[in-house]
Order: C-alpha cells, then sequence, then structure tokens
C-alpha cells in the first residue's frame, strides 16, 4: 500500500481546516515545568509524528490535547473549541477524539464485541444493534472480525491494542491520537498494529502519534516534531527532521536510536542538552500573552507551521 501523501490525502493538508491549534502551551508537575511554551497545528488529514527521548514531554503534550491532563497555562483548541475554557464541554470534544495508549486498557470481563460497543451505546446513545454494526466494520478494519467473542486474556498484546484501535474507531473520531501504541509490544508484534496505522493514514484520518518507531515516522508522517526537554527542538517534513536533522541535539538522539550499538560512550551530549535549555530558558521567559494578542499571534503562527509543512 502506498503512503505517498499526494495519494494517502486528496486534500493537501497543509491547506485543510486546523483541527488542533495548540499556542504557548505550558504543564507543570509542582515546580517542575515539563512543556514550555509549545506551539504548533494540527489539519484535517494530517499525520503528525511526535518523537524525542523519554521524559521530553511528548505524551504530556498528548494527554493535554484531550485534557487528561490539564494545562497550565496557553490554549488548545479542537474544532475551534478553547478546551482550556472552564465552560468548555470537554464530553462533547472528547467524544471527536479516540486515543489509544500503551497499555491496552480494555475491560477483561467484557468480550471484544462489547468493548466497542460499550461506549458507543452510553455516549452516543447508539442501540446495540447499531453499536454492534459498527464495531464488526471497525474489528474487520484491523483484522479481528472473527475475535468478536473472545475475552482479552485469550489475545495477543498485538492483537489487544489492534482491539483498542478498533474501539477507538467505533466512535467515528476526527482525531486519533496514539500514545506510543507499540512500547508494550514485543518485536515481532509491533508490525501487525502499525500496519493498522498505515491504513488508517492512507484513508485520510487525522493523528497525532508519539512514537519512538522511526521508521513509521518517516514513512508515514507528514510532520515530524522533536521534542526535547519540554520545549519543540525542531519540526518539518521526516525527511528533513529525520533525514536530515538541522539541530545538533536531534542528530545525537536520532544516532543514538537508529544506531544505538555505534554509540560512542565517550560522546558527551553536554553541549546538546545546554542548548535545548537554552531554548527552554528563552521560551520562559516570554511575556504571557493577553487575550487581544491570542488571535494575532494564532495567525502568525499558522503561517509559520505552513511554511515548515512537508
Amino acid at each position: 500500500m502506498s503512503t505517498d501523501p499526494a495519494q494517502r490525502h486528496p486534500r493537501d493538508s497543509a491547506g485543510g481546516a486546523t483541527v488542533v491549534d495548540i499556542q504557548g502551551l505550558r504543564k507543570s508537575f509542582g515546580t517542575v515545568e515539563v512543556l514550555t511554551d509549545i506551539t504548533t497545528t494540527v489539519r484535517t488529514g494530517e499525520v503528525v509524528c511526535i518523537i524525542g527521548p523519554s521524559g521530553s514531554g511528548k505524551s504530556t503534550l498528548l494527554r493535554c490535547v484531550n485534557l487528561l491532563e490539564h494545562p497550565t497555562g496557553g490554549t488548545i483548541l479542537v474544532d475551534g473549541l478553547d478546551i482550556t475554557d472552564p465552560d468548555c464541554d470537554i464530553d462533547r470534544v472528547r467524544s471527536r477524539m479516540g486515543m489509544v495508549f500503551q497499555q491496552f486498557n480494555l475491560f477483561a470481563h467484557l468480550s471484544v464485541l462489547d468493548n466497542c460497543t460499550v461506549a458507543q451505546q452510553v455516549v452516543l446513545k447508539r442501540s446495540k444493534k447499531e453499536a454492534e454494526k459498527v464495531a464488526l466494520v471497525n474489528l474487520d478494519k484491523v483484522g479481528l472480525v472473527d475475535r468478536g467473542d473472545a475475552f482479552p486474556a485469550q489475545l495477543s498484546g498485538g492483537q489487544q491494542q489492534r482491539v483498542a484501535i478498533a474501539r477507538a474507531l467505533s466512535m467515528d473520531p476526527e482525531l486519533m491520537l496514539f500514545d506510543e501504541p507499540t512500547s508494550a509490544l514485543d518485536p515481532e508484534l509491533v508490525g501487525e498494529v502499525l500496519s493498522v496505522m498505515r491504513r488508517l493514514a492512507s484513508e485520510g484520518m487525522t493523528m497525532m502519534v508519539v512514537t519512538h518507531e522511526m521508521a513509521f515516522a518517516r514513512e508515514v508522517a507528514d510532520r515530524v516534531i522533536f521534542m526535547d526537554g519540554g520545549v519543540i527542538v525542531e519540526e518539518g517534513s521526516p525527511d528533513r527532521v529525520i533525514g536530515n536533522p538541522q539541530h545538533r541535539r536531534t542528530r545525537t538522539f536520532l544516532k543514538r536510536v537508529l544506531d544505538p550499538t555505534n554509540v560512542d560512550p565517550d560522546d558527551d551530549d553536554d553541549d546538546d542538552v545546554s542548548e535545548v535549555e537554552q531554548h527552554a530558558s528563552a521560551a520562559a521567559q516570554k511575556p504571557a500573552r493577553t487575550s487581544a494578542e491570542k488571535p494575532a499571534q494564532a495567525a502568525a503562527t499558522a503561517d509559520h507551521d505552513h511554511g515548515h509543512g512537508s
């Protein structure tokens, strides 16, 4: 199956509607700031892969997008709705998103089919018959339509994660969030999950994917974001960020991920870390935006991101 972006998306994602608009996002746990001035957008049909070392803030960023973590500052708009507004109906917004976690989070006491229908019936108020019809379509999409009567304990890890994807798809999401969906799997099971995600990308699903799978990011993503130290260090097309990174910290990270057996143990990345810390410090010193400034900054950021697009 071809994953060329031009074939995958009938419309140029850079010109599509903005699905997620993140402006000046900050998140602290106590006195520790884990996200500093994160600003980016995701457009309809775009696949954005977020890479970086453990502890860089990737998963926290993703969790902020559906408010599983509450931002300390900044704004996040999803389909034009500010989810950081206390008056926002977050359940309504979440109904448009699907999220797949590192762990599968399936209900152990429910069958595969029931796992994929319960939220439809409760949240979307679908009848059992309608919910089952939708669930079977999505189980077929992930190659598990014949396992509807099975229970999670009877499935492999890869199969359980595919059920989790089918469950999310059964809610008819406009946006899919994947938080390292293959990190808990045995290596031989990774491919079956990535294959499903490739298919979703080929069908034009808007996706934000936190991943350590560099080959997947390079093949499927429209845009790659490299994070470290709670900031976006570098972003752009996969060929640019993974194939020809401009930032020294990005190059060091990719060298260690792509060729771990040849990493020089004496290679000191203190300069890389210092450079990222300087970036974070500069971002932290930016004055807080007033409400009047936000629209102008949002427009400027949209132009900036369009220039960064693939």
